[in-house]
């Protein structure tokens, strides 16, 4: 079965792009069981917005999704590459995996940016054939709230860092595509055996 893939950025306290993997097999009713958790009077969920009590509710039902999830660093990249530096090594990694579809949230600010960086990146690792493409507002896709939530908890640290970890499969540091110091840095989740990437 194959993957779709969720994207999320996060600039708090470092650049940090997170992706979700979920089998295609399991996307009708993880969108469901997301949607289930939107108030009445939200378009969406963010998890910025949310009460404590809200993230856990949110984390247990995300944790019930089964995600796989890979964190990008790119903190010590250029300001100015950085989105476009973690989404090549995205690719590259999904290239590998074999996944059909990538769904990043709609930003119209870095749109064209984007395009134009997966339209190179897409064929620079082979995968142009394979791998579908989106923009979305996350109001039209829920599914975009598994990596707004990882990311956030991976930001904050502590408590909320340690569950996001259970959903974490690895972390990878991304260097500058023009000086690599050496390979990406690759944390592994103990007991990773990723069927998504």
């Amino acid at each position: 079965m194959t993957s779709h893939v969720f994207v999320d950025e996060s600039k708090e306290g470092g650049y940090l792009v997170t992706a979700a993997a979920l089998l295609s097999g399991d996307l009708t009713s993880a969108r469901r069981a997301m949607r289930s958790l939107v108030l009445p009077g939200q378009r969406r969920l963010h998890f910025t917005h949310e009460s404590d009590g809200r993230r856990k509710r949110i984390l247990d039902t995300i944790a019930d999704l089964g995600p796989v999830a890979r964190i990008y660093d790119a903190s010590a990249h250029h300001r100015r590459r950085q989105r476009e530096a973690c989404l090549d090594v995205l690719i590259e990694d999904l290239a590998s995996a074999g996944a059909r579809m990538l769904v990043l949230e709609s930003d119209e600010s870095i749109v064209e940016l984007d395009r134009k960086t997966l339209y190179r990146a897409v064929r620079q690792h082979g995968c142009h054939d394979v791998l579908e493409y989106r923009h979305l507002r996350a109001f039209e896709e829920p599914l975009l709230a598994v990596p707004d939530a990882l990311a956030w908890c991976w930001q904050r640290g502590g408590q909320w860092k340690a569950r996001a970890r259970e959903m974490v499969e690895e972390v990878r540091t991304v260097w500058s595509g023009y000086a690599k110091p050496g390979p990406p840095t690759v944390r592994k989740a103990a007991g990773s055996t990723s069927p998504v990437y």
